[in-house]
């Protein structure tokens, strides 16, 4: 993970090293995947991300409702 590695030396994401993956949402595009990264953050929910990892229903439909923007 690009984060673990040092490549974004002076970032934020520094102080929280190290990074563990959590969830990965396969077959994105870049803008669809900023879109949905933008919108779990926005939730600022522990419990939503945690459903969004036992409900795959959940990521399926917030790659319908980003795709194509």
């Amino acid at each position: 993970m690009e984060h673990n590695n040092g490549i974004y030396e002076n970032s934020y994401s520094m102080s929280g090293k190290p990074w563990q993956v959590y969830l990965v949402i396969e077959n994105l595009e870049s803008r669809q995947a900023y879109l949905i990264e933008k919108h779990i953050k926005m939730m600022k929910s522990k419990t939503y991300i945690e459903n969004l990892k036992k409900y795959p229903e959940m990521i399926k439909h917030l790659v319908l409702k980003y795709k194509d923007k």
